[in-house]
C-alpha cells in the first residue's frame, strides 16, 4: 500500500507540488526517459538515472533529506501527472539560504508550470522555513531556465566561469539570487 504524501503546495487548476513516494518510481523513471535528450543538455545527472533502481535511490534519498531538513525536493504535478522536478537541493540553515534546481519535461514546457512552482517553493522558503536567501544556477546558455527568475524578479549576481562539467565540456553558469527583503509579497 502506498503512503500519502507528506507534503503538499497547491498550485491551483489541478497543478501541485507534491513530496515524492516510492510508489511514484516507475512514473519518475518514465518521464526522464521520454525526455533524456531534453535533459541531458543541461542537467549533468541524466546519465546517473538510467534505471528504475535509480531513480527509486533518488527518492529515497529526497525523503531523507527532507526528514533530515536538509532539503527539498517535490514532484510537480499537473491533473493527477508527474510532469517535472523542483527543490532546495541544499539547505544551508546556518546562513539561511536555500537553492533551487527544477526542471520539467519538453511536453509540459510553456504552460507556467515552473514559474508557478518556483514562486510556491520562494513563498515557503521565506514564510514557513524563514530563509533569508534564495539561490538558482542556470547555464548561461539555457535561456528557458533562466526566464525563471529573471520572470521572478530575482537579481543576477554574477556568473561562474567554467562553472559545471556538463558531459564533454565545462558551462558558464548564471548566479540569481533573491533575498527575502526584496520579494514581492
Amino acid at each position: 500500500m502506498q503512503n500519502k504524501a507528506r507534503f503538499i503546495l497547491p498550485l491551483g487548476a489541478m497543478r501541485e507540488l507534491r513530496l515524492m513516494e516510492e510508489g511514484e518510481t516507475e512514473e519518475l523513471y518514465q518521464l526522464i526517459q521520454r525526455n533524456q535528450e531534453h535533459l541531458r543538455q543541461w542537467l549533468s545527472w541524466i546519465d546517473d538515472e538510467s534505471s528504475v533502481e535509480d531513480c527509486r535511490i533518488f527518492i529515497r534519498q529526497a525523503l531523507r533529506q527532507y526528514r533530515e531538513k536538509k532539503g527539498l525536493q517535490l514532484g510537480i504535478r499537473s491533473h493527477g501527472q508527474l510532469v517535472g522536478v523542483i527543490g532546495y537541493h541544499l539547505i544551508d540553515w546556518p546562513n539561511r539560504i536555500g537553492q533551487m534546481s527544477y526542471w520539467i519535461g519538453a511536453e509540459f514546457q510553456g504552460q507556467g508550470l515552473v514559474t508557478s512552482a518556483a514562486r510556491a517553493l520562494i513563498e515557503y522558503a521565506f514564510e514557513e522555513l524563514a530563509l533569508n536567501r534564495v539561490g538558482i544556477l542556470c547555464a548561461t546558455g539555457n535561456w528557458r531556465s533562466r526566464s525563471i527568475p529573471e520572470r521572478l524578479g530575482f537579481a543576477q549576481d554574477g556568473t561562474l566561469r567554467e562553472g559545471e562539467w556538463l558531459y564533454d565540456h565545462f558551462v558558464d553558469l548564471v548566479i540569481y539570487s533573491m533575498l527575502a527583503s526584496e520579494r514581492k509579497k
